[in-house]
């Protein structure tokens, strides 16, 4: 009998970054893929993967109530379909609340469960690093993305039989050349392509939402000055759903009826999002507080600009130009990432810190090999 692996998606952009995986896992004769999505998010280039469940874990309104209330019916929806499917091992991604809920519902039904990229940092205000930790400290099996977080879980009393540094998932994808091409996101887009883009995306502190709308407002300001002395396209996308998002999604929505030529999208897709990065890296930058920025764009040769201090403790390469959230240092740091010929050619010479892919297929590997009855394997262990 082939073991049946549930995999958890919580959103669009997280199903992205876990593709290499899913695909790698269906790919196995002796792996049986069992894919649980939380909503309707694989519309488009995602819908060919269809879910053997669907979850809705959302938050019901602005309120701080909002996100414990949609974790805890997460861990009762997720309950219901982890005794239907009766999977052999769960893989979780990352901290977001979604993810949260499937592991509690997981670990607390003594289902070995498997966490990709714990041990990350980022210190940015925000609760990611609370809920990541937490997470860490209830799954079985780790897959930190990079060598310094896996030293993090292993400082963290992890046993170090656990932990398997795998890399970023999405390194498979862009060393394949699988996203979208430069005329794709031209048609796609109705960009020129004789001008350079600024992709940004901007997300709310969840511990500061109030701060939100000033902040958004800084980075929009910086963004209409690139458009107005370098001719920049902007190509802007809507923030994740936490506290804040509301906000910063109303300021968008006002900016490009102030600006009919900007491209406002509520979300790229994964063969977008990455086909326009590669543009971004021969002419262009990505701009915003989004992790995407300091994970995925090294590999294209993107420079990135870092705003404000969501990703403050974040491994990053020598591509991302840190500032704050203030809008003459943001124009000044996008004029350097478009105009400054020897910081592009630094970055097109700069290391990529999140590995050169095979994810999926060492995943997969190992999902195929694991002991999962292990008398040690539900059994924490802490080595302090």
């Amino acid at each position: 009998m082939p073991r049946k692996i549930a995999v958890f998606t919580g959103s669009r952009a997280e199903y992205g970054l876990l593709t290499p995986v899913i695909r790698a896992i269906a790919a196995v004769p002796d792996l049986e893929l069992q894919l649980i999505v939380s909503g309707d998010h694989l519309a488009g280039d995602a819908e060919a993967m269809a879910p053997a469940a669907t979850v809705d874990i959302t938050r019901e309104d602005a309120r701080p109530g909002s996100t414990p209330r949609a974790i805890g019916a997460g861990v009762l929806a997720l309950t219901d379909v982890y005794e239907r499917l009766a999977p052999d091992l769960v893989l979780i991604y990352g901290d977001r609340f979604e993810a949260f809920a499937a592991l509690i519902a997981a670990t607390q039904m003594s289902l070995p469960t498997a966490h990709l990229e714990g041990g990350d940092l980022t210190q940015g205000g925000t609760l990611d690093d609370v809920v990541r930790h937490a997470m860490s400290k209830l799954a079985h099996i780790h897959l930190p993305t990079n060598e310094e977080a896996a030293d993090r879980l292993r400082a963290m009393g992890e046993e170090p039989w656990r932990i398997h540094c795998v890399g970023f998932p999405p390194i498979d994808l862009i060393r394949a050349g699988d996203f979208a091409s430069r005329d794709e996101v031209v048609d796609a887009l109705g960009l020129d392509p004789a001008r350079p883009i600024v992709l940004f995306t901007q997300h709310p502190i969840s511990t500061s939402p109030e701060n939100a709308k000033t902040e958004i407002d800084q980075c929009l300001a910086a963004l209409s000055r690139a458009d107005a002395e370098f001719g920049a396209q902007l190509v802007l996308t809507h923030p994740n759903g936490d506290l804040g998002s509301e906000v910063i999604i109303a300021a968008l929505d006002a900016f490009s009826a102030a600006h009919p030529k900007a491209v406002l999208r509520k979300s790229l897709g994964r063969r977008l999002y990455h086909g326009v990065l590669a543009f971004c890296g021969d002419t262009g930058v990505c701009v915003g507080n989004s992790s995407s920025g300091l994970k995925e764009t090294g590999a294209f040769s993107c420079p990135n600009v870092d705003i404000g201090p969501r990703q403050t403790g974040r491994l990053r390469g020598a591509n991302v130009i840190h500032v704050p959230v203030d809008e003459n240092a943001i124009f000044d740091a996008i004029d350097r990432a478009l105009n400054d010929g020897d910081f592009r050619a630094a970055v097109r010479a700069a290391k990529n810190p999140y590995g050169l892919g095979n994810t999926g297929p060492a995943i997969a590997q190992l999902f195929t090999g694991i002991d999962l009855d292990d008398p040690a394997l539900l059994p924490k262990q802490t080595l302090l």
